[in-house]
């Protein structure tokens, strides 16, 4: 790298700090709400992140089998499932806007909220953005005293490497990348774990893609609690509810899989280690689960 090309990245870097750490000031704080809520209980050595993706299907009746040996974070609607009072999950994360802004999905959400309330009889730390320009109030819809209401920061970093893994390892980076799961990974990172498995995590996010006789941007969208058969679906931002054009959804795709690489980067300056274990998932950034012990 030339010495101009290493100037114009030094400066740039410099700036992206100083937009980052005006931005905090402004929008956020400094403090580190994860760290400070700690872990729920005693812990054990792996944590097990529960996607939603349609392998889960497949993946969780051996997790339900082998559940004594893992601590569970599930994120966005899996409290509607059944097994969800089994699993007793000790982590829960929502980070999609539509969860505190009023989207055309508010009436599934609130529905989310019920459940949950009602079913939660275990402690529970429920990580939700900070940021919530509309003021929604969680404890409103959740007045369960056992699910403690956690924030965490979503400003993103995208200046010098070891500032961007110091602010990580204090609580004030985000792992916002494009994915709840990425979220519940920096949390588990945070919280101290050192063994990370990813289930349901399937990321093919160009599954069927194509652009119809609309212009709109569709995809084959599948779940694993989806009952009906995948069909094309035309892609849209829940908030605010706007069509998502080819470039926007490739980059946001692209900035996706780079924050992969990133949290295998930070896990391992930790000493820790994200372990993929979602058959045929699309994420290449991680070890597979092939050829060693769960």
């Amino acid at each position: 790298m030339s010495l101009l090309l290493k100037i114009d990245r030094f400066v740039r870097n410099l700036y992206r700090t100083a937009f980052y750490f005006a931005v905090m000031a402004v929008k956020e704080n400094f403090r580190n709400y994860v760290g400070r809520a700690g872990v729920v209980g005693v812990p054990a050595p792996t944590i097990a992140i529960l996607g939603n993706g349609p392998s889960l299907a497949d993946e969780l009746p051996q997790l339900l089998e082998d559940k004594a040996e893992r601590d569970f974070l599930a994120v966005n609607f899996f409290a509607q499932d059944e097994r969800f009072t089994r699993l007793r999950p000790a982590y829960y994360v929502l980070s999609d806007p539509m969860f505190f802004r009023a989207s055309a999905r508010r009436q599934r959400v609130m529905h989310l909220y019920r459940v949950l309330n009602e079913r939660v009889a275990w402690p529970m730390n429920l990580y939700v953005q900070y940021y919530n320009p509309e003021c929604f109030d969680y404890r409103a819809v959740l007045p369960n005293p056992l699910i403690r209401i956690v924030p965490f920061h979503t400003q993103m970093y995208r200046g010098f490497r070891g500032l961007e893994f110091w602010l990580f390892r204090h609580g004030l980076g985000s792992a916002n990348f494009g994915t709840v799961v990425q979220v519940g990974e920096y949390v588990a990172l945070l919280l101290g774990y050192k063994r990370i498995e990813l289930y349901g995590v399937d990321h093919t996010l160009l599954d069927g893609l194509c652009v119809d006789h609309e212009n709109r941007l569709c995809r084959i969208v599948r779940h694993y609690y989806d009952n009906t058969p995948a069909t094309l679906q035309p892609l849209c931002h829940n908030v605010p509810p706007r069509p998502y054009t080819m470039s926007a959804y490739l980059f946001e795709v692209a900035e996706l899989f780079r924050g992969h690489e990133v949290l295998r980067e930070y896990a391992a300056t930790l000493g820790a280690r994200i372990v993929n274990c979602t058959r045929d998932s699309m994420i290449d950034a991680y070890q597979r689960v092939e050829g060693e012990t769960l």
